[in-house]
């Protein structure tokens, strides 16, 4: 592999037409331009320069090696061009990928607010479960996931990816406004210990959850429904079909026909991470990103909490 440094000082030096002017243009000594020019010379096994009495010029070998390296020297040339604009976030893309709750809120305010400030960097956005997005990042397809986890349901570590929690939400029972549970503030689980329950599709955490928050209330639920879209489970539950545990995420776009209750026992926590690779692998547009992540899950976090203060 022929050395770019090298390639650069033949080219200038043919350009210049004198070791000592090429020197001068590259800030090194004349004996260090010679050197590097007889050295790519052994490399490629032939003369590349005549020295004449007006001064070098390129042999027939020099002027095709040259002729290569200016395509090569403008392409990396082009490349520093747009790693610097990548530094100063004035190009280049960031890759983002988040669960549906997430998407619609702690996303949406941060993408808005990072659009806001550096609008030359191209944001793509893909929108799955954590079990499917987290494999990509590590893959290097993702440059920063939002995934959860629940402190009650143990998840394997993660080699060679960096967690950074932007916040901690409650979880609520769900059901229809009619149902006559509704008028209480808190609500026994066991209660419901003969109903019909609906979760997150299994094996997933989410599933997971409602069901471990079930036997903590003595009983083992009846799944009924499966599904990974809180908005067909609301509908499900509107229609008497169940019950189930809702984020403060997907509290928002909350159907007008139900309320959310405290439970008895408290229902988990769920905690919403950003996930990068490690702080050495990532780009500046991931670490801004991540500082603009956090202020919107901590902003989330105090809004949360006054509404419950006000319930």
């Amino acid at each position: 592999m022929l050395n770019v440094k090298r390639l650069r000082i033949l080219r200038e030096v043919a350009n210049q037409g004198s070791f000592s002017a090429a020197a001068d243009l590259l800030y090194l000594s004349q004996s260090a331009v010679s050197q590097q020019v007889a050295t790519l010379e052994r490399e490629v096994g032939m003369p590349l320069l005549e020295r004449t009495r007006e001064g070098p010029k390129l042999t027939e070998a020099g002027r095709v090696l040259v002729g290569h390296a200016d395509a090569a020297i403008a392409r990396l040339e082009e490349a520093e061009r747009e790693l610097a604009a990548i530094a100063d976030l004035e190009g280049g893309e960031l890759r983002l990928a988040s669960f549906p709750s997430a998407s619609a809120t702690v996303l949406t305010e941060a993408v808005s607010i990072f659009h806001g400030r550096y609008p030359k960097v191209r944001l793509t956005i893909a929108e799955a479960e954590p079990e499917e997005t987290l494999p990509r990042l590590r893959a290097g397809e993702y440059d920063v996931v939002l995934s959860f986890d629940y402190p009650s349901v143990p998840t394997p570590s993660e080699r060679d990816l960096e967690r950074t929690l932007i916040l901690t939400e409650s979880m609520h029972l769900a059901l229809p406004k009619a149902h006559p549970l509704a008028e209480r503030r808190i609500v026994p689980l066991a209660e419901l210990a003969d109903a019909q329950w609906l979760c997150g599709s299994r094996p997933s955490s989410c599933g997971e959850a409602v069901v471990r928050a079930c036997r903590d209330a003595g009983f083992e639920p009846q799944i009924g429904f499966e599904s990974d879209d809180y908005h067909v489970m609301e509908g499900f539950i509107a229609a008497g079909l169940g019950f189930t545990l809702l984020p403060d995420l997907a509290l928002p776009t909350l159907r007008s026909d139900l309320v959310v209750r405290d439970t008895d026992p408290p229902t988990p926590e769920r905690r919403v991470w950003a996930v990068t690779r490690p702080s050495g692998a990532r780009s500046r547009a991931s670490e801004e990103m991540l500082a603009i992540l956090t202020d919107v899950g901590n902003a989330l976090a105090k809004r949360y909490e006054r509404l419950e203060l006000a319930a």
